[in-house]
């Protein structure tokens, strides 16, 4: 359920609403994204029904979470305040269609970017957020180590997102056989699994994480080694507002940036004064980079300063002295073995 402070978005005013699984309508003229954005006065961001350091409201409707640090990222670029934005929590089957129809500005909620999903849905993705892949999860005491033993086993999943096909091809590559048990909601899914209804639950292996953190006995339960899809996570926005698309994209990859740069939430005043050529670009003090988003100067000092940057954000939300407990691993920047790389602001 929305907590305080979450609001149900309606379709902007004047745009035409699309049907799930079709294009999205026409687009919005430039600048028609952000100009609506001010004059309401906060971002609404799209964001899961509930997943640990993704996006999950505490018992007094609180978020928390990585894609809700990155809500509040942009709302922190755009107003220079990063209270000014709110949740509208989706599950997988209506993410899109809140995005196509203009009941969200921006969908942070854990989505695989996907060719289809940045064509023929008419969206685009603004990077990505997370690297991840789609693993299994069983019960201990059914002596199941290796996902090469599921042959013949029954699946847990949700339906809407990339995990029925990804089971198909995994399946199909190895010469095994399996059921199936799919839900609407992830919540039913895993319920189901926690049951014994199926022998295994699947979803990226983040989730896997998260949702074992949820089930009556987390300890009787273990996340298998393989990993069998690319699942690269990230932000998106609709097609057609190349101004909207370009702050949503640069926010993230500033993030980035500053993580790379030694720039953090503490420290991000005072390296305005760095002799770095890279850092004074990217927190406004030479040049004006904001001025061709259409924000201030200060519009990623005002990101950083909100959330920290990415390593902060992946430390505070799913890392290792977190609940999740989870490596950077891919999510480590390039130069650290990883594949976080952004461009750079110049």
């Amino acid at each position: 359920m929305p907590g305080p402070g979450a609001s149900v978005g309606k379709p902007v005013q004047g745009q035409p609403v699309a049907k799930a699984g079709q294009p999205a309508p026409a687009a919005q003229p430039q600048g028609a994204t952000l100009a609506t954005v001010r004059e309401r006065g906060y971002v609404q961001c799209g964001v899961s029904t509930g997943l640990p350091g993704f996006s999950n409201p505490d018992d007094k409707g609180v978020w928390t979470g990585i894609d809700v640090d990155f809500c509040k990222a942009v709302a922190a670029a755009v107003f220079g305040d990063e209270t000014k934005v709110k949740y509208r929590p989706l599950n997988a089957k209506d993410r899109f269609t809140a995005l196509q129809s203009g009941e969200v500005d921006v969908l942070s909620r854990n989505t695989t970017w996907t060719m289809s999903r940045d064509t023929s849905l008419g969206f685009n993705f603004a990077g990505v957020i997370y690297y991840d892949g789609q693993g299994f999860m069983v019960k201990k005491a059914s002596g199941i180590t290796s996902a090469a033993q599921l042959n013949g086993a029954t699946i847990c999943t949700q339906t809407g997102t990339t995990t029925e096909l990804n089971l198909a091809d995994y399946f199909r590559g190895q010469n095994m056989t399996y059921k199936v048990l799919p839900f609407e909601k992830n919540e039913e899914a895993l319920s189901a699994y926690d049951s014994g209804r199926c022998d295994a639950y699947t979803t990226d292996a983040s989730g896997l994480h998260a949702q074992k953190l949820i089930l009556k006995n987390p300890v009787e339960h273990m996340v298998l080694p393989e990993v069998i899809s690319k699942e690269p996570l990230g932000p998106l926005v609709r097609q057609g507002d190349p101004q909207w698309e370009d702050i949503v994209r640069w926010t993230l990859f500033a993030l980035i940036d500053a993580e790379e740069l030694g720039v953090t939430s503490t420290n991000v005043n005072q390296m305005k004064a760095s002799p770095s050529p890279e850092v004074r670009r990217m927190l406004g003090t030479e040049g004006d980079f904001g001025q061709a988003l259409g924000l201030s100067k200060n519009w990623a000092v005002d990101a950083i300063g909100a959330v920290g940057n990415y390593g902060e954000m992946f430390e505070r939300n799913v890392g290792v002295k977190t609940p999740l407990g989870i490596p950077r691993g891919l999510n480590a920047l390039w130069r650290n073995g990883g594949l976080m790389y952004a461009p750079p602001i110049r």
